[in-house]
């Protein structure tokens, strides 16, 4: 029961991860303008800037370690075929 729940929480395609980005985007940009109401001008700017820049970089460690995951599935399927032979 717990093993079905865990696997609830990972990410296996792309797609979910693109939801999960756009998630993040949201909330991001919900935060970044209530930073422009709260400090606004120049300070605000760049806490805006921060927090979207930080989608960007999650988003793309996210995307990353799905293909590395994908790499290695694929390598470890090809040394249990070989290792058959």
């Amino acid at each position: 029961m717990l093993q079905k729940l865990k696997r609830l929480f990972v990410i296996k395609t792309r797609f979910e991860a693109f939801l999960i980005i756009y998630a993040l985007a949201l909330g991001a940009t919900a935060r970044g303008s209530a930073y422009l109401v709260q400090y606004p001008g120049f300070g605000g700017k760049l806490l805006y800037l921060a927090t979207t820049g930080a989608v960007f970089l999650g988003g793309a460690k996210i995307l990353d370690c799905i293909r590395l995951e994908k790499e290695v599935a694929e390598l470890r399927a090809h040394k249990q075929t070989s290792a058959a032979e």
